[in-house]
């Protein structure tokens, strides 16, 4: 396609870099604390939005579901400047995050950043270990530890 202006090619769009930083989240994971079981992270094909498949139990509810990580995109719009996610399970739950990566802090915001609902953990040195909590309203909430299984390939 060529812009009708100046006849030159048009660059396809690239990824924002800041989602690089999430690089460190692709591979698989066991998760254990207030949820069990096991996510995994890939890229979509492009590098625009990170997938995560996600098998958990909770409070002796099973859900499985699946994340996409990006920053939004409306039509006719830039992209958001947050890193935003929709998360859709076989329960139902259709949920809204923000995520943020401040060095080796990963802080989910759930609906909008700053919101009262957060999951905040830590990678370990190695890269190989999460260790945070979610905090809820009013107090609740549960810690939460992601071990790597396996490494997958970008």
């Amino acid at each position: 396609m060529t812009d009708a202006t100046t006849d030159t090619p048009q660059q396809p769009p690239t990824p924002n870099p800041d989602l690089r930083g999430l690089d460190r989240l692709v591979g698989t994971w066991n998760v254990s604390g207030g949820a069990q079981g096991q996510v995994t992270y890939e890229w979509m094909e492009g590098g625009f939005f990170l997938i995560q498949h996600v098998e958990l139990e909770q409070y002796g509810q099973k859900s499985k579901g699946i994340e996409i990580i990006g920053h939004e995109r409306q039509f006719g719009a830039e992209p958001s400047a947050d890193i935003k996610s929709r998360f859709y399970d076989n329960l139902g739950n259709t949920l809204d995050y923000v995520y943020e990566l401040e060095g080796d802090t990963l802080t989910i915001w759930g609906g909008e950043k700053g919101s009262p609902a957060y999951y905040k953990g830590h990678f370990s040195q190695d890269g190989n270990t999460i260790t945070g909590a979610w905090t809820y309203p009013g107090g609740g909430g549960y810690e939460s530890t992601s071990t790597r299984v396996k490494l997958s390939q970008r």
